[in-house]
């Protein structure tokens, strides 16, 4: 019989996943339940729907910069919902308006995405493009990882077997910073991603100072377009960004069952291409 343990608190979530790190981690559920009757059974379940602790969106100052903490338990609805985030993370909230149908925004948790960690996480770019940190938790402590870091391959991840996801810190972007997201699938709606991208743009006027950009969903795990990022820098937008946006990409994506490396690159360059166009 598979044991199973809803914690009252953070404190018994880490300490049961101390004494049984082998047991399945459920959040919203969306994305276990679906794989379940292809997996073994699982030993035990540690059920961290709504736990105390794990929701909530807050704002917060640390290291002279002001960022927002979103907890792993919060669902993709809240995200939508909630008018900081809306003000601060525009693309954050594009991205959580694609994920699955509202059923699904009503149920799946950013730690759930984050946890799965899939190459077509619709969250996963935004993330990258963000310069977000993930904060872990364990008997031993708390930490943050840097989510350039987290993702190490094809649905792993540097969280220990000890470790819980607790939140996301996501840096308040610069005012002026241009933020974008965009998703490429065979559909328009409730579609698993061809191509997905994500930027971060500062701005001098219409000069680029500074770029972050992240892919998905060409490659085992979500990947920053780094040569493309040090081309933008100190180019107008417009035609001359785009020209050496296109220039410069240099990936090797994926090809699959849903689509090949050709089409997948001659999609990341033109959703990069929008993105930097006047």
């Amino acid at each position: 019989m598979t044991a199973y343990v809803r914690p009252a608190d953070l404190a018994e979530a880490t300490r049961v996943l101390a004494d049984h790190p082998a047991w399945m981690i459920l959040a919203g559920g969306t994305d276990l339940m679906v794989h379940a009757q292809h997996q073994p059974v699982p030993v035990g379940i540690l059920d961290l729907w709504r736990l105390p602790g794990l929701g909530g969106i807050d704002a917060r100052q640390r290291d002279d910069r002001s960022w927002l903490r979103l907890g792993a338990g919060t669902t993709w609805r809240e995200v939508i919902a909630d008018a900081r985030v809306q003000h601060a993370l525009p693309n954050l909230v594009a991205a959580a308006r694609e994920i699955g149908a509202l059923q699904i925004q009503a149920r799946g948790t950013i730690g759930g995405n984050l946890g799965t960690s899939s190459p077509v996480g619709d969250s996963l770019p935004v993330w990258l493009a963000l310069g977000a940190e993930i904060e872990l938790r364990s008997v031993h402590g708390t930490r943050t990882v840097p989510y350039a870091d987290y993702c190490t391959g094809y649905r792993k991840t540097a969280r220990g077997v000890e470790e819980l996801i607790t939140a996301v810190w996501a840096p308040v972007p610069a005012t002026g910073t241009r933020l974008h997201w965009r998703k490429v699938g065979t559909r328009k709606a409730q579609s698993i991603s061809k191509v997905m991208a994500a930027a971060a743009l500062a701005l001098d006027g219409d000069t680029i100072t500074a770029a972050r950009i992240g892919l998905g969903a060409v490659a085992d795990r979500p990947i920053r377009a780094t040569a493309i990022e040090a081309a933008l820098v100190g180019r107008r937008l417009g035609d001359d960004a785009i020209a050496a946006a296109r220039a410069a990409l240099a990936i090797a994506p994926i090809t699959d069952v849903r689509s090949t490396a050709a089409y997948r690159h001659d999609v990341a360059a033109n959703l990069i291409a929008r993105f930097v166009a006047a």
